[in-house]
């Protein structure tokens, strides 16, 4: 009766099992980047959805009463507002979607920090910001931003200074 030797498989396969890890990897890496571009897919369909919303609302006041959160807004300005948070949520989007990085983000919402009705609007929803998870981007932005509405309440030189970390 032979007696099988369970080295003698192993010896070989090591070729093989090389190109089949080598293969796995490369399996593991293309699913990696699919799932990151379907979550991209989806950042951008859940942005378009609410785009869609924001128009429909900025066409119609009783729908863009039936969306704002913040009370005794005239019709103008509750629209102002609405038109200013899709601006907002569409730089932050850019953001995740890699179009642009950190350093860029703080100067698209630094310009923005200049406009009257973005500082309004930033006013009116601090409340709202500091309910969000700390490390999540919309707080980490939102603290960028909170800086840079400080500097220019202080007369700061605020296009030259403010928050570059992320």
């Amino acid at each position: 009766m032979a007696t099988e030797n369970p080295d003698a498989r192993r010896i070989g396969s090591a070729p093989e099992a090389g190109t089949q890890d080598e293969v796995l990897g490369n399996i593991l890496r293309q699913l990696a980047a699919l799932t990151d571009e379907i979550h991209k897919a989806n950042l951008i369909q859940l942005h378009r959805i609410m785009a869609d919303q924001t128009g429909r609302a900025l066409s119609d006041p009783a729908l863009a009463e039936a969306m704002s959160t913040l009370p005794g807004l005239s019709e103008s300005r509750r629209r102002q507002v609405l038109f200013v948070n899709a601006q907002y949520s569409a730089i932050l989007l850019h953001h995740r979607l890699g179009a642009f990085d950190w350093e860029e983000l703080i100067g698209y919402l630094r310009v923005w920090c200049s406009n009257a009705v973005f500082q309004d609007y930033w006013d009116m929803t601090g409340d709202a910001r500091r309910a969000l998870a700390r490390e999540s981007l919309e707080a980490r932005a939102g603290r960028a931003v909170d800086e840079m509405m400080e500097e220019i309440a202080s007369g700061r030189e605020w296009w030259v200074v403010g928050s570059s970390g992320e």
